[in-house]
């Protein structure tokens, strides 16, 4: 059996607000400006074990 769907719950919603705030924040503060702003920090790769990264 399936679910109908109900949409997101609130905490979705907020934790996408967060990220689209944080978004407009980083086009704001970077235009004009030839890169794309990254809110998210990529996993650390195999040659990044000797960086400290903060949680």
């Amino acid at each position: 059996m399936t679910r109908p769907h109900t949409g997101p719950s609130p905490e979705e919603i907020k934790e996408k607000q967060a990220l689209e705030d944080a978004l407009e924040e980083g086009l704001e503060e970077t235009f004009p400006g030839s890169d794309p702003v990254n809110v998210t920090q990529p996993p650390p790769s195999r040659d990044d074990g000797h960086v400290k990264r903060s949680k």
